[in-house]
């Protein structure tokens, strides 16, 4: 394959399209990070949640514990501690539902906002990078088999007729003849249109 053409101007212009394209994924990649980033911010309520849910499980049981031993109604206060315990261990699960929630979104929304841009330069800018790169392979083979025939008849196809009657006033009877130099002038002008030096 053969990327980058051999003419300077075509060549930077590639350049700039390659180099314009690894930017856009890396701007895209970027702002994903920092959308992601943002989102997780969010996770703040759930930690409270967690926070709060978890030292009321925790007072209630440490309450329950101590209740057990006073004689009498030592049980049923234990067991109404244990209810504030198992509250807590609500909150504790709503905060936590909430962070992987959070957590979801972020990586989901970064994943859109890297696959979508990506996904529309592989179909906009890589098509035409890989047309370019198979026809100057393809041009280039021809090239240095000396298929110059075959190159000047791709011309006679190719070109407006304006460009053809600057080489020659019959470019095709001198196709068919097989004049050098009209050959040659016609395989140039594919060569040139596939980025390749003559």
């Amino acid at each position: 394959m053969k990327w980058y053409s051999d003419h300077p101007a075509r060549f930077a212009r590639q350049l700039v399209a390659d180099v314009l394209a690894v930017g856009w994924v890396v701007f895209w990649v970027w702002l994903a990070l920092g959308v992601r980033d943002g989102v997780l911010e969010l996770r703040a309520p759930g930690n409270g949640l967690v926070d709060a849910g978890t030292r009321m499980r925790d007072s209630f049981a440490g309450a329950a514990d101590q209740a057990r031993g006073v004689p009498v109604v030592g049980g049923a206060v234990s067991g109404a501690l244990g209810e504030g315990s198992n509250a807590g261990t609500t909150l504790v699960d709503a905060g936590r539902s909430q962070i992987e929630l959070v957590e979801q979104i972020g990586q989901w929304l970064a994943v859109a906002l890297v696959v979508l841009p990506v996904l529309f330069l592989l179909l906009v800018w890589l098509p035409l990078r890989l047309r370019f790169a198979r026809g100057a392979a393809a041009a280039a083979r021809l090239r240095d088999a000396g298929a110059l025939d075959v190159l000047a008849l791709r011309a006679l196809t190719e070109l407006p007729l304006r460009q053809l009657t600057r080489i020659s006033d019959d470019p095709a009877g001198a196709w068919r003849r097989g004049d050098p130099e009209v050959v040659a002038a016609l395989a140039a002008r594919t060569l040139a249109r596939a980025g390749l030096r003559a």
